[in-house]
């Protein structure tokens, strides 16, 4: 799975000459909480409401709400833009992804092609929207929890196989290591969530949970 799968695509931009005022708007509007500042297609700087906030005078300032006003209307975004932003390629890996925002403790990240072009954006909100997908929540069905104490080679093999021989397909597979024991999650397109779990039983794996999940529309 690339950065590209799941970035947006529609992009909203603010470019560095625009009104503090105005970009506070532009984010309103679309209902965002940053803007990528570009000149041409090339990311410049980043404006977040963090930033904007940070720019405003404080509570205690002596100046007049009309001194306030015509400060804020001469700033432009370019005043107070984020310069050193960090920026990914569409084909890195949602990990990579993952992994930049965490390890710079950013929530976005301007996606850039090989000429350095703004083509997307992912933020937090996208890599929760790619969690729910890869675990198959908003597909629904039955979701199955096995507990395997004891991991070896050839146990999905094992699992997808019983499944398989009994007509089931399976949506997603979640493999959680710890350190004593492994839990295997099952996403199952299937209603049949007793007949699931009594066949798993029955084959001696111990199923902790099975739940039937509706369909997210």
């Amino acid at each position: 799975m690339s950065v590209s799968d799941f970035m947006t695509k529609n992009l909203v931009v603010a470019q560095p000459e625009m009104k503090i005022f105005d970009a506070v708007e532009l984010m309103k509007i679309n209902n965002i909480h940053r803007l990528p500042v570009v000149k041409g297609e090339q990311v410049i700087g980043l404006i977040t409401e963090g930033t904007i906030q940070s720019a405003m005078p404080s509570k205690a300032t002596s100046l007049s709400v009309y001194e306030v006003n015509y400060l804020l209307n001469k700033t432009t975004v370019a005043d107070i833009m984020v310069k050193d932003v960090r920026v990914i390629n569409p084909e890195a890996s949602l990990e990579e992804g993952i992994f930049q925002m965490r390890q710079h403790n950013i929530g976005v990240l301007p996606v850039v092609d090989g000429n350095e072009a703004l083509v997307g954006i992912i933020t937090n909100n996208d890599i929760f929207d790619a969690f729910l997908k890869i675990t198959g929540y908003n597909d629904g069905g039955t979701r199955i929890q096995l507990r395997i104490p004891e991991d070896h080679k050839g146990i999905l093999a094992e699992i997808t196989k019983l499944l398989a021989d009994n007509d089931f397909s399976i949506l997603t597979v979640v493999v959680n290591r710890k350190e004593l024991e492994t839990i295997i999650e099952l996403q199952i397109e299937s209603r049949e969530t007793q007949k699931i779990e009594g066949i798993l039983k029955e084959a001696n794996y111990d199923v902790f949970e099975a739940t039937f999940i509706s369909k997210k529309v």
